[in-house]
């Protein structure tokens, strides 16, 4: 009895620290996600100045059809 008791303690402390490491893991990849995400927005905003800064260097020339 007292043999799986102790068996059953260092099965639990192991489970506990894997339980710890994958919080870590977790903790960790979701600081990733944060940062990709804004990074992101940051290109999806650079992507639409650009954009914004082409369209209004457009004369009314260039949208004439190229078979003009």
């Amino acid at each position: 009895m007292n043999e799986r008791l102790t068996e059953l303690e260092i099965k639990l402390s192991l489970t506990e620290d894997l339980i710890e490491e994958l919080n870590r893991t977790v903790y960790r990849q979701q600081e990733q996600l944060d940062l990709l995400q804004e990074q992101l927005r940051l290109l999806y905003k650079q992507i639409q100045a650009q954009s914004l800064a082409q369209a209004e260097q457009l004369s009314p020339r260039d949208e004439i059809p190229p078979h003009y």
